[in-house]
C-alpha cells in the first residue's frame, strides 16, 4: 500500500505552541518515527512524507502531491491548543463521511491501536471539513495528539519514548488495517540502500528533499560510529538482493553515485532523527 504522511505545518508556519514546544517539530517527528517504524517492520507499504524537514508546504500542496502519486491512505498528523486545561487525543475523518464507510473503518482501526499506546486521555473519534481531509481522493485521517498548551500533554511530548509510543500506535493501526505482512525477522539477509551518510543533519535533509524530487522515497535514520552521530539516508530496504540492486541503480541513476548496500542479518531499526524541540 502506498501511505501519504502529512506532518502538520512547518516552514513559516509554527502551529500550535505551549510549554516551550511548537507543533511543527512534534508533527514532524511522530511522523519520522511512523515512517522507519512501518518500512523497517513491514512489506507491502511505501510511504511518502510531504515534508521530511522544517519547510514551507500549503494544504494545497500536500493534497496535490498525495492525489498525484495515487496514495492509498492520507495521513495527517497534528497536535492540539485550547485554553491551557483541555488535554487528550481525538482524531478526524471529513463530515460527509458516513460511519459505515471504508474510511471510517480504517479509522477505528487506527483509534483503537493509537490509543492503546499513546498515554492520553481518549476524546472520541470526530468529524470535520479539514481541507486534507476534503481534497485528498483516498481514505484520509487526521489525528490529534494531545494539547500542546496543557502542562500534562506537554510533558509527554517532550519524551522521545512518548513519541515514540505515538508513532508505534500509528504504525499498528496502519499494518492492521491494510494487512500488511510483517518482516521476516531471525536469521533473514536484508539488504539496505543507503543514499548518503553526513555528520551534518542538515545535510542529510537536503539529500532526502533531492531524492524525493527524482521520485525516490527516503529517511533519516542515525548511527553511531566511534562516538560520532552519522545521519543515514536509506532509500529502500529489501529481502531480495536482487530487488535491491534494482533500487541501487535508480538513486545512481538519479545522481548519488556513492550510494551503496548494507546487508544485514535479521531486521535492525535506525533510530528516527528527533526534530529539535
Amino acid at each position: 500500500m502506498k501511505l501519504f504522511l502529512d506532518p502538520g505545518h512547518g516552514g513559516t508556519d509554527n502551529g500550535a505552541s505551549g510549554n516551550g514546544l511548537l507543533e511543527k517539530n512534534i508533527t514532524l517527528d511522530i511522523a519520522l518515527r511512523i515512517q522507519s517504524t512501518l518500512i523497517n517492520s513491514y512489506d507491502n507499504v511505501e510511504v511518502r512524507m510531504s515534508r521530511t524537514s522544517d519547510i514551507t508546504k500549503s494544504l494545497k500542496q500536500r493534497t496535490d502531491e498525495a492525489n498525484a502519486w495515487g496514495a492509498d491512505y492520507f495521513l495527517s498528523i497534528h497536535c492540539n491548543a485550547f485554553n491551557g486545561s483541555a488535554r487528550g487525543y481525538e482524531d478526524y475523518i471529513h463530515s460527509n463521511i458516513s460511519d459505515s464507510s471504508l474510511t471510517a473503518r480504517y479509522r477505528n482501526t487506527l483509534h483503537t491501536e493509537i490509543t492503546t499506546l499513546n498515554q492520553l486521555n481518549n476524546r472520541g473519534k470526530k468529524k470535520d471539513n479539514f481541507h486534507v481531509l476534503r481534497e485528498s481522493n483516498m481514505p484520509a485521517m487526521l489525528t490529534e495528539n494531545g494539547f500542546i498548551d496543557n502542562a500534562s500533554d506537554a510533558n509527554l511530548m517532550k519524551q522521545s519514548s512518548w513519541r515514540q509510543a505515538v508513532a508505534q500506535g500509528h504504525a499498528n493501526g496502519i499494518a492492521k488495517a491494510f494487512n500488511l505482512p510483517p518482516k521476516q525477522s531471525g536469521g533473514d539477509t536484508l539488504y539496505k540502500i543507503i543514499a548518503g551518510s553526513f555528520t551534518s543533519r542538515t545535510n542529510a535533509e537536503d539529500r532526502v528533499t533531492y531524492l524525493s524530487s527524482k521520485g525516490i522515497d527516503s529517511f533519516i535514520g542515525t548511527v553511531i560510529i566511534s562516538g560520532i552521530t552519522w545521519y543515514r539516508v536509506q532509500a529502500g530496504a529489501f529481502s531480495s538482493r536482487e530487488s535491491a540492486e534494482q533500487r541501487l541503480q535508480q538513486v545512481k541513476n538519479a545522481g548519488i553515485p556513492d550510494a551503496y548496500i548494507v546487508t544485514e542479518q535479521g531486521i535492525t531499526t535506525l533510530e528516527p532523527v528527533v526534530a529539535s524541540e
